[in-house]
């Protein structure tokens, strides 16, 4: 499999049409190189419009191309920001990320999962990136305040005391609410509070322990 024309189709084919048009992320799509971070038994899926499966007790997913591109297009990274991820999967975001940061926290509920991402990172190069394992909901405070959070997988809702570790004007973003109806939005920290902008709709794998509440059904 050709992976370089794979990874322009992707960016001409599905990126640009679905206004993916940041050159700095597109840029950082080039450079990074998904097929690496892709589980070797779908890696001929790398460059497909799909979430691939990551296999962990977490029932993990890569989110599809688009969603990741218009997820960094929404965030804005600028350079050298302290970034916190919530859900380090693959470790394919936390490249992204670190591909402008100053440094990457990562934080993964799965043992064996962050293992992989670490090795994935490893191999790529990155070492602007940390994983660590634990419940990322509840954020780093011993690395915050940071400039920019992204939530890699969704959420009923985001946590308050994530938005509490941004610095003033930082963002975070994030997947929230339940099938089939969520929503991505960009939270921004205005000093005396913050505001919230939805950015596109979208369906992702939740969160471990990030489900909404069973509906009481009378």
């Amino acid at each position: 499999m050709n992976f370089e024309q794979a990874r322009f189709n992707m960016i001409e084919q599905q990126l640009r049409p679905g206004k993916v048009l940041n050159p700095d992320v597109l840029e950082m799509l080039f450079m990074v190189k998904r097929e690496e971070f892709v589980p070797p038994a779908h890696r001929r899926l790398a460059f497909a419009d799909t979430q691939i499966p990551l296999g962990g007790d977490a029932g993990a997913c890569m989110l599809a191309p688009i969603v990741e591109a218009l997820a960094l297009q929404a965030l804005a990274m600028k350079k050298h920001e302290n970034v916190l991820e919530v859900g380090t999967g693959s470790g394919y975001m936390a490249a992204l990320l670190g591909a402008h940061a100053d440094h990457v926290w990562s934080i993964e509920i799965d043992p064996q999962l962050a293992d992989t991402a670490r090795e994935n990172l490893r191999r790529a190069g990155v070492t602007n990136v940390s994983v660590e394992v634990g419940n990322g909901l509840t954020g780093l405070p011993a690395r915050a305040p940071f400039d920019a959070i992204m939530v890699s997988g969704a959420v009923a809702k985001v946590p308050q005391v994530l938005l509490d570790q941004l610095t003033p004007g930082g963002r975070l973003f994030t997947i929230e609410g339940a099938a089939p109806a969520m929503e991505a939005a960009l939270y921004t920290q205005t000093g005396s509070g913050f505001t919230r902008r939805a950015v596109f709709e979208t369906v992702a794998a939740p969160l471990r322990d990030a489900e909404p509440a069973p509906a009481f059904v009378f």
